[in-house]
């Protein structure tokens, strides 16, 4: 299947067209649209509570009322089938109903976080030839295509508040399920952010059936979603929370943790979804009297590696179900959920409806069990391919399989075991170190609230392992031969793999998706004294 836009860009889909069919056939997708299946909702349950947010609440209808009001103006200046329309908003209604009225057009939305700057705006907009962005007035807009908002209209730019509300019922565009409904973004705290386009079934097949998975009792799921909704985490919102599973999204414009707090005590939701850091702040906050979490039913965590100490501190404050979820943009799921595998571990057990993993070589080979190896993924969430990068599809995807850049085995019980990044590893003077490895362990470190570990460059050994990290208020000052003292005798980690710089910080740098942002830490390292000459011998040369 291949997807040209009205601008030009061309996406193909890499899993063979038959395997696509044949998961639809096996009931893992429901051969629908992202718009036709909110409308089925809206059919159903009218009356439920489809967004919370800052402004108050919409049920469905009223939500789809005011999608079918979008979708007029947007239509009405020319927008439809086959234009790639960017969304910048901070979570919210507007953010909610723009994503769903691009889909009610047949468009495909390019959603990415509010807090992205106009550079990276430009950026992204361009290489997707993006027919229009909807956002809010500020003073940086971009220039490359036409500017919709909510609110005032700077000169240019056309105001979304005064659409009418259209007369007559709506007349979706008929849409491919298998076409594309969306474009993901990387966070791009390694390289620059990628672009990766989804189906209509992979959201409402293959990632719908990974949230439902999270669910347990009766009624409907009530997400608390702090990772931005434009993030590869957060699309669990619209297309999955809402359009697939007819439940109700709770959301607030920028990540606050005390009135995260809040939020959980007043709206009850079932389910909170957090990145580790955003979770480690929260249980930090003062405890209110009026606090109330007995609503949550799991606390699932991704985006980046659960630290050990943090999952008490979450039981504790939040809730006693903690699922870390191991995914990404490019196309993996696997979590803990009912699998009796303690969260801290960042394993889970693969479920072939939504991705099957496998473990590959360098050469492409199959690993078998207890082997570590890159991960691959194929199943009904599997993306189409990456956007305007020929190149990325070539070296990630075979066959339709993703590689996932990342490290792992699967053991003899089939659950997946998460080792770190292929290119996150340090080489220093030859040894290969995993940063992922030393921070897994600095993290049980009773005095560290928050930890990463990243490379800094060094005109000896090519690279150094840096330790960054946030202490716990009132903890002595951490120092390095400290760290290297526990790591090395109450972790027994080997003494090439100790950390050599340490950069101790208020609190961790975030990029736009609520990750920790490695290149900040990096430069913020590489900015600390030389550190002293070898104090082990080299090894052999690194082998990748």
């Amino acid at each position: 299947m291949s997807w040209t836009s009205n601008n030009g860009i061309v996406l193909r889909d890499l899993v063979p067209h038959a395997l696509r069919r044949q998961w639809v056939r096996e009931g893992h997708c429901p051969d629908l649209d992202v718009y036709a299946a909110f409308s089925r909702q809206v059919r159903a349950r009218p009356c439920r509570i489809a967004v919370s947010d800052e402004l108050g609440s919409l049920d469905y209808t009223d939500l789809d009322r005011e999608v079918r009001r979008i979708a007029t103006a947007l239509r009405a200046a020319g927008l439809g089938q086959r234009d790639i329309i960017g969304i910048q908003l901070p979570n919210g209604r507007k953010a909610v109903a723009a994503e769903l009225a691009v889909a009610a057009l047949g468009g495909v939305s390019l959603p990415y976080p509010y807090s992205r700057g106009a550079r990276d705006s430009a950026s992204l907009l361009g290489r997707a030839r993006a027919a229009a962005l909807i956002t809010l007035p500020r003073p940086d807009l971009p220039t490359l295509c036409p500017v919709f908002v909510f609110g005032p209209a700077p000169d240019g730019c056309v105001s979304l508040d005064h659409a009418r509300i259209p007369v007559g019922p709506w007349l979706p565009a008929v849409i491919d399920p298998d076409g594309p409904a969306r474009i993901l973004v990387t966070s791009g705290t390694e390289a620059e952010p990628k672009m990766i386009a989804y189906s209509h079934n992979a959201f409402l097949g293959g990632r719908a059936r990974y949230v439902r998975s999270l669910h347990t009792g009766e009624g409907p799921m009530r997400n608390l979603v702090l990772a931005p909704l434009s993030s590869s985490y957060g699309s669990l919102g619209v297309p999955v929370t809402l359009a697939a599973l007819g439940g109700t999204l709770i959301t607030q414009p920028g990540f606050d943790p005390a009135d995260a707090l809040r939020l959980i005590t007043e709206q009850r939701p079932t389910h909170l979804f957090a990145v580790p850091t955003m979770l480690r702040r929260l249980v930090s906050q003062p405890r209110q009297s009026t606090e109330d979490t007995s609503s949550l039913r799991a606390v699932v965590s991704s985006s980046a590696a659960f630290p050990p100490s943090l999952l008490p501190e979450c039981r504790k404050r939040l809730a006693d179900n903690v699922i870390t979820v191991y995914g990404s943009a490019d196309g993996v799921n696997c979590h803990t959920a009912r699998t009796g595998i303690s969260p801290a571990t960042g394993t889970g057990l693969p479920d072939p409806a939504v991705a099957h993993l496998q473990i590959r070589s360098p050469g492409g080979r199959l690993l078998p069990r207890g082997e570590e190896g890159e991960i691959i993924a194929l199943g009904p969430m599997t993306p189409l391919c990456y956007v305007a990068d020929p190149g990325l599809d070539a070296a990630y995807r075979l066959d339709g399989w993703v590689r996932t850049g990342d490290l792992g085995q699967l053991d003899r019980n089939g659950c997946l075991h998460v080792s770190g990044r292929l290119k996150q590893i340090v080489n220093r003077g030859g040894l290969n170190i995993s940063p992922a490895e030393v921070e897994q362990h600095l993290g049980a470190h009773p005095d560290i609230a928050e930890v990463a570990c990243v490379p800094v460059p060094d005109p000896e050994l090519g690279e150094r392992l840096a330790a960054c990290l946030v202490q716990h208020p009132g903890t002595e000052p951490l120092t390095l031969a400290a760290l290297a003292g526990y790591l090395e005798r109450e972790r027994g980690l080997e003494r090439r793999k100790l950390p050599e710089v340490l950069l101790s910080l208020t609190e961790l740098p975030l990029g736009p998706t609520g990750k920790v942002c490695r290149h900040t830490l990096s430069a913020l390292a590489a900015d600390r004294p030389a550190p002293p000459p070898p104090r082990q011998p080299l090894g052999e040369p690194a082998r990748r």
